[in-house]
């Protein structure tokens, strides 16, 4: 399966998004073919550049005299439908409008039948979204990943005023997703970037299992001092390797609660999405014995859980750090016992772990010694194979 990982750590816009696809080799002609298509007027240009020593493609749409026109979603809708591109691509930038229709008439407070799309109504923005669905699918592109998204900060001018950074609509598309700001004072993703990132991606986090073939970067319209104003495009296939993913470790010595609290705290923390949780006695000053808890969570539940073990426990004071974690691909399948399924994982060593619930559920119900029936679920996984 090929896939593309957009690296947004200088944010995410419609134009860098052509850019870094055409610049990872999505064939030039065939998406400013598609465009002329869509009879907006425009005129289309791509050319070569580079932000901060790193060689990239600038997409840019020449208006003209033209000006831009304020549009519904049915007229783009139906532009789409009118122009020569392929099912897939029409698909997609319908899907991503669609998306952004529904963000604008959340931030409007309107029927989305009523929303003019304003900027992204105009026929760079119309280009931007339709270039990009048609790049991905020139490029064979089955699976869209993106990293988390670099918003940007500070305000930014649009036709209704001075908005805070991201825009209300950004802020709306990229709702659940993980984002944060760095670099210049200034909006850095826009929301037909978000629009494209919300409605095609698939995952957003560290680089998935990839082997890859191809490497592009779009550039955007200023050049910054202090980082590369690109997005950078991965082209490859994905690989059945160690999934690795970037975890959020929270760390406490705690030296004043008691067994009852932090086995209660534990449960708490798994029930509250914690990836693992564990307790390890240590040496505390003045010689006080106490337990290390230890969280991994994902980076985006780690203030959640931060808020349990204060909450559930009686320290202080937190660490937490970053750190990789390696998962081993792993597949669920299940074993048939004399007493009723069991569900287990099978990773890369080709070894069957049968689920604990599943057994202990068993156990209780019939009676049965649990190692018992943790081996009778490995005995009918061997003898299924």
């Amino acid at each position: 399966m090929k896939i593309c990982y957009l690296d947004a750590f200088s944010g995410i816009s419609g134009d860098m998004t052509v850019g870094a696809l055409l610049d990872a080799g999505a064939p030039p002609e065939g998406v400013l073919e598609a465009l002329r298509g869509l009879d907006t007027g425009a005129r289309y240009e791509v050319e070569k550049t580079s932000r901060r020593g790193i060689d990239a493609s600038k997409f840019r749409v020449h208006l003209g005299d033209a000006p831009k026109k304020h549009r519904h979603l049915s007229h783009i809708l139906k532009m789409i439908d009118a122009a020569p591109l392929g099912s897939r691509a029409k698909q997609n930038a319908s899907a991503v409008f669609e998306k952004l229709g529904q963000a604008e008439a959340q931030v409007h407070g309107v029927p989305i039948e009523k929303v003019h799309f304003h900027e992204v109504g105009a026929a760079d923005s119309i280009a931007d979204i339709v270039g990009a669905c048609v790049a991905l699918d020139l490029l064979g592109v089955e699976e869209l990943h993106l990293s988390a998204i670099n918003v940007g900060s500070g305000t930014v001018e649009t036709e209704h005023g001075l908005l805070p950074v991201p825009a209300p609509a950004t802020a709306r598309l990229l709702t659940g997703k993980p984002v944060y700001a760095r670099g210049p004072q200034m909006e850095l993703t826009t929301p037909t970037g978000a629009a494209i990132a919300a409605t095609l991606g698939r995952s957003f986090g560290p680089l998935p299992p990839m082997r890859i073939s191809s490497i592009g970067h779009g550039a955007g319209d200023r050049d910054f001092p202090q980082q590369a104003n690109v997005l950078r495009a991965l082209i490859g296939e994905k690989a059945a390797v160690a999934e690795s993913t970037v975890v959020s470790v929270i760390e406490a010595n705690i030296d004043d609660s008691s067994p009852q609290v932090l086995g209660y705290a534990l449960d708490r923390l798994m029930e509250a999405g914690a990836l693992d949780a564990s307790l390890s006695p240590l040496q505390m000053k003045k010689n006080r014995p106490g337990v290390l808890l230890r969280v991994i969570a994902k980076p985006e539940d780690q203030e959640k859980l931060a808020q349990v073990i204060f909450a559930e426990t009686s320290t202080l004071g937190l660490r937490i750090h970053s750190a990789e974690r390696r998962v081993e691909e792993r597949t669920i399948v299940e074993a048939e016992t004399p007493w009723g399924s069991v569900r287990g994982k099978i990773a890369g060593h080709g070894l069957f772990a049968p689920e604990y619930e599943d057994c202990r559920a068993i156990a209780e119900r019939t009676g049965t010694p649990l190692a018992q029936v943790q081996e009778a679920a490995r005995a009918a996984y061997r003898k299924s194979k």
